[in-house]
């Protein structure tokens, strides 16, 4: 490194960034409901769940019941990382 120049302010040395202070379960929460609307619309347009693509509303139903059950997960505490240091 070379010596700062005289008469220039030296910058304060960079801090590792904090992590964000989130709620999991909200996030599970939101997730749901983009798998919900997902399902809305390849429900509503029929191409989306028509010939080839009939397996389209299956994931989305897939992503619902998952994300019930990775809720669940969190909402008892075990999918929270408090402990984990």
């Amino acid at each position: 490194m070379s010596q700062p120049e005289p008469g220039r302010p030296v910058p304060p040395p960079a801090r590792e960034p904090q992590p964000l202070s989130v709620s999991t379960a909200r996030v599970v929460l939101w997730g749901i409901g983009a798998w919900a609307i997902a399902l809305v619309v390849t429900l509503a347009v029929p191409a989306l769940h028509t010939g080839s693509r009939d397996w389209w509303p299956w994931c989305s139903a897939a992503g619902i019941v998952l994300g019930f059950l990775g809720f669940s997960y969190v909402r008892r505490g075990r999918g929270n990382a408090a402990e984990a240091r």
